[in-house]
C-alpha cells in the first residue's frame, strides 16, 4: 500500500488510521518500509507502535534526503508491506 505522510519530529511518520483498519495492520506486526525522497528510495523493516507512527532511522533519512536537518514537515511517500 502506498501513503504520502508528513515527516513529524523525532523521524516519525504517521499511518492513517483508515488504512491500519483497512490493510488490518497490527502494532506487533514487523513490515517493509519504503521511503522516497530526493535521493530515490530506501527500503528498511520497521515495527509500528501502538499510536500508528512508524520510526525512520537517520541512515536511511540521510540516504533518501541527503540531509538531516530541518525535515520536520516534509512530504514523504511511504510503501507498506508485510514482512
Amino acid at each position: 500500500m502506498l501513503s504520502k505522510t508528513h515527516l513529524e519530529k523525532c523521524s516519525k511518520v504517521q499511518v492513517p488510521k483508515i488504512i491500519r483498519w483497512q490493510f488490518k495492520l497490527e502494532p506487533d506486526q514487523i513490515l517493509k518500509v519504503n521511503i522516497s525522497g530526493r535521493g530515490g528510495r530506501e527500503p528498511f523493516y520497521a515495527k509500528m507502535g501502538k499510536d500508528g507512527r512508524i520510526y525512520i532511522p537517520k541512515t536511511i533519512l540521510f540516504a533518501a534526503f541527503g540531509k538531516l536537518d530541518n525535515l520536520t514537515g516534509v512530504l514523504v511517500e511511504i510503501m507498506l508491506e508485510p514482512a
